[in-house]
């Protein structure tokens, strides 16, 4: 009888099912260190990789790598590229690989929770286990609380028509975006362009509709331009609305489109991995790093050397000359930023108050290397109206640009200031940020312990504040938490 209460360690279990639990991509790159260091079942190789990895985890860390989406769709030489910029560190690379992937989607936090945080013009979306939330400026409807609302002080749940658990959010000046885990696309505010996908437009849209043309179309991200919107399919396919003056809707003429249709040249050449939108231009990174541009040329946006409207998508030729493989961009107003599978940045467009970071204020009119920043290992690029933001892979947080009421974070510089080269934000120091998304006047965080944090203009409560004007220092938004929201995302 005693030996059958004996309890059982890991120790116990057999190796197979030891890689098994390791492998089953339930774990982060963080987890499998915390492993590696409280027990030698996970330090030690057991004999079973000689040479080629050292402990189990490292074994476990090479499996995942291995089926991540973004490195498997790497060629080998990329592959052994982003190897050796981690140090020969299996751990490391699937540490950049989560990240990349949080930074974009959904961070989960070490609390457990599910979170995305998205700058507006003047107001803030939140993601927090998959109900979503609004504060700031309600502009024709963009907060999705009513027509009775002008303005949420606090963020505050926003209803949909029935049960629905958001994945992904955009936001742009006057109108808002949503998918839900099911794939259905929903957008509310001013749908006078057609920007929000329905044909419906003698009055602003006050709460989340389902945008009918996509029914029946999966989709897993959206990205909300000035007047036109972008969504992308679970099948890597691209689709439009919204106004068509300068060709931002790829569709290789410019006629507007009311509701969604599919970028057909996009669906002969590649499959679709990531989305951006800039003011009147869009951008669509490929699963096999090609990016491609199309809309208004103004400010070089475009990454082709000319300010000329490309009506349909055009693939930015100095990335496949050199071989740059593209993760992940950010389209600012006046310019945009890209990261590669090296974790290295590339800056384009223009230059006014550093928003590129090369130390001055001249346009680049292709992507341009940010050096400064080459020995570190960015997970996120964020780009708004004139300042940029660079996460780095171990938490920390780096600014250039336009200071634009203490919306760069450098509490030590005037409101109004330049900073011309990425600095680091010392005021974030004390935190592990895993997320973080920059509006007009204002920039939000979300750390990996799961607080949101916010520094900038307050004057429209798109920090999540009664009493602030503003905030030069990192300051704590709290969350509204209600009973019948809570009950509405549980059901």
């Amino acid at each position: 009888m005693g030996d059958r209460l004996k309890s059982s360690t890991m120790d116990d279990l057999p190796l197979h099912l030891i890689l098994e639990i390791l492998t089953s991509g339930r774990l982060s790159a963080a987890d499998l260190v915390c492993l590696e260091l409280t027990s030698r079942t996970f330090w030690g190789s057991h004999g079973l990789f000689p040479e080629k990895f050292p402990s189990l985890v490292d074994f476990a860390a090479f499996r995942l790598c291995g089926s991540h989406p973004i490195y498997s769709s790497l060629r080998s030489n990329a592959q052994s590229e982003l190897y050796n910029r981690c140090n020969g560190n299996w751990k490391r690379v699937l540490r950049f690989l989560q990240s990349v992937e949080q930074s974009s989607h959904m961070v989960e936090t070490a609390a457990g929770n599910q979170m995305q945080i998205k700058s507006g013009r003047y107001h803030t979306l939140l993601i927090n286990d998959f109900g979503v939330y609004s504060c700031g400026s309600s502009l024709c409807g963009v907060l999705g609380h009513g027509p009775e609302t002008t303005q949420c002080v606090a963020f505050k749940p926003i209803s949909f028509p029935y049960p629905a658990q958001v994945i992904q959010v955009s936001a742009s000046h006057n109108h808002a975006a949503f998918v839900t885990q099911s794939g259905e696309a929903f957008t509310c505010g001013d749908n006078s362009s057609f920007c929000c996908g329905h044909r419906e437009t003698s009055r602003p849209i006050f709460r989340p509709k389902l945008v009918e043309a996509l029914k029946n179309i999966p989709c897993k991200q959206v990205a909300a331009g000035l007047s036109f919107t972008m969504f992308l399919t679970r099948h890597g396919l691209v689709y439009t609305c919204g106004l068509n003056a300068h060709g931002q809707l790829g569709h290789g003429d410019t006629q507007d489109r009311p509701t969604p249709q599919k970028v057909e040249l996009l669906e002969c050449i590649a499959s679709v991995v990531q989305i951006a939108a800039g003011p009147s231009y869009g951008l669509a990174v490929a699963d096999d790093g090609t990016l491609f541009s199309f809309g208004s040329g103004t400010n070089f946006c475009l990454g082709h050397g000319e300010q000329h409207n490309e009506l349909q998508p055009r693939a930015i030729l100095s990335f496949k000359r050199k071989g740059t493989h593209v993760v992940r961009v950010s389209a600012g107003d006046e310019h945009v930023v890209a990261l590669d599978s090296n974790g290295h940045v590339y800056t384009w467009g223009k230059g006014y108050c550093g928003a590129l970071g090369h130390g001055d204020e001249i346009d680049k009119t292709t992507p341009a290397h940010l050096i400064s920043l080459r020995s570190h290992l960015a997970v996120q690029v964020c780009a708004s109206k004139r300042k940029t933001f660079v996460l780095l892979d171990n938490g920390s947080v780096y600014g250039f640009g336009w200071m634009g009421f203490g919306s760069l974070g450098f509490p030590d510089r005037g409101v109004s200031d330049k900073v011309l080269k990425p600095r680091v934000l010392d005021s974030l120091r004390g935190h592990h940020i895993s997320q973080v998304s920059t509006g007009l006047y204002h920039t939000v965080v979300v750390t990996n312990q799961g607080q949101v944090l916010g520094f900038g203009d307050n004057e429209r409560a798109q920090l999540g504040h009664d009493t602030l004007r503003g905030c030069l220092e990192p300051t704590e938004i709290f969350i509204e938490e209600t009973e019948d929201n809570a009950q509405q995302y549980n059901r």
